[in-house]
């Protein structure tokens, strides 16, 4: 096997996109809230159809973006980025299974615990459609430009666990003003960047990250929790006697430690699930 050479171009290209990503996505967020009917300002959205505007111009940016500097600065082909023929099917139903099972195993644990309690469900439908659509652009948008762009880049400049880790630190750094936010949901975030991160690794390709983000969410918010902070459609509505660290509180699943022993379990699985294929494909 040949040793793995390093250069800046990765981390140089990293810090190229910044200041644009900041601009143009500022900008489409000002034209996503104009279109929905809102101002300038993230307090005023209050419908679920408001987020939903506010991912698709969010996913449009990230494609722009991330498009215009692997091809023209990266110089690479956009397939590149995680969007290589093969496994599609296969990765993206392991991506929403993984996600589903979570979610579906910590509600009747905390159930059983007593630590949320189901109250009623919500059989609004139509408000479940617009959150599905969100985390669908949520998960495309995030994945393409944190794994696909960050991640992929400081691969070129750094071993693929220390750009793992600080992809994973800004992923975490990235929702430091979501509402809610506390120590353990900072935690949460950067072991969900980890576990994203890590299944974009062991791909190399972004139909497992993208299926798994989306899957994490919207289970998430179908089974009653809050999403990174933030309040969505329910169809199961859920309290808790008391917020505490095993339920999460109103951060919600990401900040409770059911979340963290989870997060590592899953990493561990997924290497065991790749692994033959990782050594088939390097035959």
């Amino acid at each position: 096997m040949k040793n793995q050479t390093y250069d800046s171009k990765g981390w140089k290209n990293v810090l190229l996109i910044v200041i644009p990503y900041l601009v143009v996505g500022g900008i489409f967020q000002f034209i996503a809230l104009r279109v929905a009917g809102l101002e300038f300002s993230s307090d005023v959205l209050e419908t679920d159809k408001h987020f939903f505007i506010i991912a698709l111009f969010d996913l449009i940016a990230a494609f722009l973006l991330v498009g215009t500097f692997t091809i023209y600065f990266v110089k690479s082909k956009f397939l590149t980025v995680g969007f290589r023929p093969g496994f599609i099917l296969t990765d993206t139903l392991i991506g929403i299974l993984t996600g589903f099972i979570i979610m579906l195993i910590s509600l009747i644990i905390l159930i059983q615990t007593e630590q949320i309690v189901i109250k009623t469900l919500d059989r609004n439908f139509a408000d479940g459609l617009w959150i599905f659509g969100t985390f669908v652009f949520v998960g495309i948008s995030e994945e393409l430009l944190l794994r696909g762009y960050v991640l992929n880049n400081l691969m070129r400049s750094f071993n693929k666990n220390i750009a793992l880790v600080i992809t994973s630190a800004l992923f975490a750094f990235m929702h430091i003003a979501n509402p809610n936010m506390d120590v353990l949901g900072f935690v949460g975030l950067f072991f969900a960047g980890l576990l994203l991160g890590y299944s974009y690794i062991i791909t190399n390709n972004l139909w497992l990250p993208m299926a798994l983000h989306f899957s994490w969410n919207f289970f998430q918010s179908f089974f009653g929790f809050n999403v990174s902070g933030n309040d969505f459609y329910s169809f199961v509505i859920t309290t808790f006697p008391k917020e505490n660290i095993w339920n999460g509180g109103d951060f919600g699943f990401e900040g409770s430690l059911i979340s963290l022993i989870f997060q590592p379990l899953t990493i561990a699985s997924l290497y065991f699930m790749f692994r033959k294929r990782n050594i088939e494909m390097r035959l």
